[in-house]
């Protein structure tokens, strides 16, 4: 029986793929098709396809094939793509509650950080976005960021004083690093290898992902585990083609994008424990580079530290927002 079954699923699949799309979604992205985040995308496409027998077809364009990072946006809103993965960052100039995911130490761990995506504070910043004129579906991880220098490790808040840190555009981020003495420059990503290698900036917060493929070891002397501040992304819908796509298969979109997203949320984990062993395998052979793990005692002294911001961004964010993030179990 179960050979049978194998063989009708192999047969379905077949079918399907023979079976003429009636509906194209495009999809765009700004990534390489082997992160998570792409693979991720690939998944939904599969997903689709077979859910609808091939009636609806994903295509997507990786690597900013189609739009480039800043233009995705746009793009959905002219109806030229489909759906579309910005991370957060790109949200906050028309929904400025978005920064609550820049606030440092507000996520306990992953547990906590998926409660609250997936949960009320979730489903009301989604709500936020939609009335933008988007159809915002779900929340994929890109990871939770560490801490590095070129001048000494970073243990205690203290050690961070007068370093200078690359930030991406944020209020927020700006404020982390001013409250605990730093100096934040804001710097395209493209040019942080160059700015570490010639001492513009001293240091930098990044997923491992980024720390590793962007070869970031190589001009920075310490690494530190501080889990500090989530960087994530939001996968959101042209309002106008969701409207008119036919109601009959809406629920199937839904469904594959709920399995692509703890696809996706399993592909960043791993990626993010691989890319950790490769590089303690690399501070092992290397002279200059240190990977350090804070104790709960540095952690807390961290988190008490940073915590001091949040009242400065009550207004922009909204109070009770952080406050049900904290209480979130």
């Amino acid at each position: 029986m179960t050979k049978f079954f194998k063989v009708m699923s192999a047969v379905t699949l077949l079918v399907s793929s023979l079976v003429a799309a009636e509906y194209t979604i495009k999809l765009t992205h700004v990534v390489s098709p082997n992160t998570p985040k792409g693979m991720g995308a690939d998944f939904f496409a599969k997903r689709i396809g077979e859910l609808t027998n091939g009636k609806v077809e994903v295509v997507v364009f990786p690597n900013s094939q189609l739009y480039g990072d800043g233009e995705e946006m746009k793009a959905l809103k002219l109806g030229n793509a489909h759906i579309a993965m910005p991370s957060f960052s790109k949200f906050t100039h028309i929904v400025p509650q978005m920064q609550l995911f820049d606030l440092p130490f507000l996520f306990r761990d992953d547990k906590h950080l998926h409660a609250v995506l997936d949960g009320e504070v979730g489903q009301i910043i989604k709500d936020i976005v939609t009335a933008k004129g988007f159809v915002a579906l779900d929340y994929w991880d890109a990871g939770f960021k560490q801490l590095s220098s070129n001048k000494k490790a970073i243990i205690v808040p203290s050690d961070a004083t007068a370093q200078k840190f690359r930030i991406m555009s944020s209020h927020v981020l700006e404020a982390q690093f001013k409250t605990i003495g730093a100096i934040p420059q804001i710097l395209p990503f493209s040019e942080v290898y160059s700015a570490l290698q010639q001492s513009i900036v001293d240091g930098t917060e990044n997923p491992l992902s980024n720390f590793y493929t962007k070869k970031f070891y190589e001009v920075q002397t310490d690494l530190t585990l501080s889990s500090h501040g989530y960087l994530g992304y939001l996968v959101i819908m042209s309002e106008s083609f969701w409207r008119k796509f036919p109601a009959e298969y809406k629920p199937m979109v839904l469904q594959a994008m709920k399995e692509a997203t703890a696809y996706e949320r399993k592909l960043a984990a791993q990626d993010e424990e691989a890319t950790l062993a490769k590089l303690q395998e690399y501070a092992k052979t290397s002279s200059t580079f240190k990977i350090h793990t804070l104790t709960p005692e540095q952690k807390a002294a961290w988190q008490k530290a940073m915590e001091t911001i949040y009242p400065q961004f009550y207004s922009v964010i909204g109070e009770d927002l952080i406050k049900k993030v904290q209480a979130t179990k």
